[in-house]
């Protein structure tokens, strides 16, 4: 099945997911799916993510959801930039989430990271996602 938008794929299985009470979520892989979750991993919305590759050539993420007494961490999870409606930023206009009590993921030309270091290090970039 050919999707139009892959990492919104990935975020609706994983807002499904918490609404579910569901402890891992599974979804294909791919290399920007990974570092969107390296950055989710390093922030604390997630526990961990492993990848399972199969015999046919293809490979599927595993992640695992975090909870806190019993509520799930990621109250919500939106995409920004769609494939209809692409979304730059420079490095003084990149948004606050939340009050600076969510993130933004960027991809930059130094690489996928949340917003407080895309301010830190002057880049701008595309905002794939809001997390809070």
């Amino acid at each position: 099945m050919s999707l139009s938008d892959p990492l919104g794929d990935m975020l609706t299985r994983i807002r499904n997911a918490y609404g579910r009470k569901k402890s891992t979520v599974s979804t294909p892989a791919s290399r920007l799916r990974a570092r969107v979750l390296d950055v989710l991993k390093a922030e604390g919305y997630i526990r961990d993510y492993s990848q399972t590759d199969f015999d046919n050539g293809k490979s599927e993420i595993n992640i695992e959801l975090k909870y806190f007494d019993g509520s799930p961490v990621v109250r919500e999870i939106s995409r920004v930039s769609k494939p209809g409606r692409r979304v730059y930023v420079s490095a003084k206009s990149i948004p606050q989430v939340a009050n600076g009590l969510g993130i933004a993921i960027l991809s930059t030309p130094k690489g996928v990271m949340a917003d407080h270091d895309a301010r830190e290090q002057n880049v701008g970039g595309e905002i794939l996602c809001q997390i809070f």
